[in-house]
C-alpha cells in the first residue's frame, strides 16, 4: 500500500489488498481545500455477465500491479489539474454486491474531476495486471483480463 508523505505529491494512496475496502478512507485521502470536485467510484460485483448470472469473482494481481497502478496513477495526476487521486482495488474472493474497486480524484472543477476518475479508472481496469475469475451459477467459469 502507498500513501503519500510528500503533500505536492498528488497521488494520496494506492493499493491492492485482500482486504474489505473503505469507501471513507479513499474519500479522505482525496480531500483537498484547494478542490472544487471529487470524484468518487465505487466498483461492485454485478450478478450477471453477459447476459449470464453470476454467483462470485475471484481477483487474481500480478506482484507488479501496485507499482502499474501508481504508473497510472502518476500518468492521470500528470495529464489533469488534480489536487489528490486515491485508488484502492480488492483481491481475492468477492460475493455480489461486494466492492471490487474504490478511486477518487479530486480537481479545481467537477468537470476536470469527473474527467480525470473516468480515465483513472478505464486505465487501471485495461493496463493495471489484475485478473478477474468468475463464477457462473450453472458452475461455468471464465477468465476476465488474462492473456
Amino acid at each position: 500500500m502507498t500513501h503519500s508523505p510528500d503533500p505536492a505529491d498528488p497521488v494520496r494512496l494506492l493499493a491492492v489488498r485482500d482486504t474489505p475496502l473503505s469507501l471513507d478512507e479513499v474519500y479522505a485521502a482525496v480531500g483537498d481545500d484547494a478542490a472544487g470536485g471529487t470524484a468518487l467510484f465505487v466498483g461492485t460485483v454485478r450478478d450477471h455477465d453477459g447476459g449470464r448470472p453470476v454467483t462470485s469473482l475471484g481477483y487474481s494481481a500480478h506482484p507488479g500491479a501496485e507499482a502499474e497502478l501508481r504508473r497510472v496513477a502518476e500518468k492521470v495526476a500528470a495529464d489533469f489539474p488534480v489536487r489528490a487521486l486515491a485508488a484502492v482495488h480488492r483481491t481475492g474472493l468477492l460475493a455480489v454486491g461486494e466492492v471490487a474497486v474504490v478511486a477518487a480524484v479530486s480537481c479545481p472543477h467537477r468537470a476536470e474531476a469527473f474527467a480525470a476518475c473516468e480515465r483513472l479508472v478505464d486505465d487501471l481496469k485495461h493496463q493495471v495486471p489484475i485478473w478477474k475469475h468468475q463464477v457462473f451459477t450453472d458452475g461455468a467459469e471464465e477468465w476476465v483480463g488474462a492473456c
